[in-house]
Order: C-alpha cells, then sequence, then structure tokens
C-alpha cells in the first residue's frame, strides 16, 4: 500500500511540473529542431543520431526555461492574477494556485538555463564561432524575455527570430555549414511560431496593459493585429509555394499548405475576440495551423 501511494504522489508531482512547463508547447521547438536535422539529412543524406538527441535536449531546457520565468515574471507582475486563464493563455496557474512556489519555478527556470547553456558549451566547443553566437543570444534573451523584450512590444519578432535561429543552430550542428534553405525553412518556422503568440496575448490583453507590459496586441491594437496575422500567414504560404517552384524546398512542401483550413479558422474565430469561447477556438486553431504545417514541412524533406 506504501509503495501504491509512493507512486500516487510521484505521478501527481510528475503531471504538476508537466503542467508547469507547458509540455504541449514543447512541440514547437522539436519541430524547429526537426526541421534543422531533416534539411541536413535532405542535403547529406546523413544524420548524427548523438548530436541530434543532445540538440533536443538542450533546445528543450532552454525553451523550459523561458517559460518557467515567464510564469514567475508574469505572477510577480499581477498578470495571472487579473486574467482569465485558459487553456492556451494566462499562464499555468501552478503559482496562484499556490501549487509550486513563486521562488521554486525561478530557481528551476535557471537551472534549465544553465543545462541547456551546458549543452550549447559543449557545441560551442566542436562546432565553434557560429554556435556561440546564436547561444549567446539565447541565453541572453531567454533572461530578459519577460522584461524588456515583451515591454518593448518584441515579443513576436523574438519568437520569430528564435525559431529562425533553432533552425539554423540544429542544421549547423549536423552539416558545419549555412546555407540558403536552413535560413529560409528557419524564417518560416519563426512567423509560424509568431503567429501563436500573436493570437494568444489577446486574452491577456487587459491585464497585460494594466501591469504596464506592452505586448504587439497592446501596441497596435486588436484589429490591426489581425491585419497582422493575416498577412504573417500569407507570407508563410507564399514562401512555401515559392521555395517549391524556385527549389529553395522540395516540391512537396507544398503540402503544408493543407494546414490552411485550421489557419482561416483562427483568422474568422479572432474577428469575434469579444467572445471567449470563439477566442479560445481561434487559439486552438492558430496552434494546430502552426504545428501541422511545421511538421508537414519537415516531413517533405524527407519522404
Amino acid at each position: 500500500m506504501n509503495f501504491y501511494n509512493e507512486i500516487i504522489k510521484i505521478s501527481k508531482i510528475v503531471l504538476l511540473w508537466s503542467r508547469a512547463i507547458r509540455i504541449k508547447f514543447l512541440l514547437a521547438s522539436v519541430i524547429a529542431v526537426t526541421n534543422g536535422i531533416v534539411i541536413s539529412y535532405w542535403k547529406t543524406g546523413y544524420i548524427d543520431i548523438g548530436y541530434a538527441v543532445l540538440t533536443y535536449i538542450g533546445i528543450m531546457c532552454l525553451h523550459i526555461s523561458v517559460d518557467l520565468l515567464n510564469d514567475y515574471s508574469d505572477f510577480k507582475r499581477g498578470i495571472d492574477t487579473n486574467t482569465k486563464r485558459t487553456k492556451f493563455s494566462g499562464g499555468t496557474g501552478v503559482i496562484p494556485e499556490n501549487l509550486i512556489s513563486s521562488r521554486l519555478i525561478y530557481c528551476v527556470g535557471i537551472i534549465f538555463l544553465i543545462l541547456g547553456g551546458l549543452i550549447g558549451l559543449y557545441f560551442v566547443t566542436i562546432k565553434g564561432i557560429i554556435i556561440l553566437v546564436l547561444l549567446i543570444f539565447a541565453i541572453i534573451s531567454i533572461y530578459f524575455y519577460s522584461t524588456n523584450i515583451v515591454n518593448a512590444g518584441l515579443g513576436e519578432l523574438f519568437v520569430a527570430i528564435k525559431g529562425c535561429m533553432i533552425v539554423l543552430g540544429s542544421y549547423y550542428i549536423q552539416s558545419d555549414s549555412i546555407e540558403l534553405t536552413s535560413v529560409y525553412v528557419g524564417i518560416i518556422i519563426g512567423l509560424l511560431s509568431s503567429v501563436v503568440l500573436l493570437v494568444t496575448s489577446f486574452p491577456d490583453y487587459d491585464a497585460d496593459k494594466k501591469s504596464g507590459r506592452r505586448t504587439l496586441v497592446i501596441v497596435i491594437g486588436k484589429e490591426n493585429s489581425i491585419k497582422l496575422l493575416i498577412i504573417i500567414i500569407g507570407v508563410t504560404y507564399a514562401m512555401i509555394i515559392g521555395g517549391s517552384i524556385f527549389n529553395v524546398l522540395p516540391i512537396f512542401s507544398t503540402i503544408g499548405i493543407s494546414s490552411a483550413p485550421f489557419a482561416v479558422k483562427a483568422v474568422r474565430k479572432l474577428r469575434r475576440f469579444h467572445d471567449t469561447g470563439e477566442l479560445v477556438s481561434s487559439m486552438a486553431n492558430s496552434i494546430i495551423y502552426s504545428r501541422v504545417c511545421g511538421i508537414l514541412l519537415a516531413v517533405s524533406f524527407i519522404v
């Protein structure tokens, strides 16, 4: 019976920390790393499995770090206590609900940042200056993301650059080079990530504004943000089609356009942002659009 109780206790702790690190959002980084690796495979016909596994672990550590530090910052600024939490916005709720202390969340966030940094340093020693530049950008931007970066209305830009750099770094670790396709796909993956952040910022509009945070939705307004969302989606699909036509991407990459129904639903429902149900549906569809498009893009390099 004691053994059974311990198993239950451990399971609850695992589920709690899975919620704290927003495990379902880690897929974005997994997709970015995968694209970098499969582009290298498309170019060289080879994948270094050891490097690939280390890359996944390092990037996920950095991703977990930024999410935990963001949760800590939002709680300290009173954002999470002044907004209605949904499945996709408003933080994880573990701190306001007194499930995990804010100090522990911060400390674990720093630990994951250090772990990701150490894996990055290993790659610096064997791959050189390019990885060092990417690592320095990652560590600095992760630590200051929830304060300086978001406060300046640059959150979406940071996420886009982060997605691009993950693809570039993952490709470089495998191939020791940077070429057009890796940059091109990096931009597409970055745009897909920025779409999710843009849409999930809508529910927190009032709480963010009250706390002094300047998200892009606050800076340009909700209506203009919807227009920007349409532009980003259009540019993403144009890049996929154009890249396939001019042999920057495999012709099969056009399968990514099959994610369009989710993009259309996300935009249509976001127009009714005053309705909480429609807004949640828009966030769900924007995430599905982003993930499906990114996964299909990766698949196109190995078909």
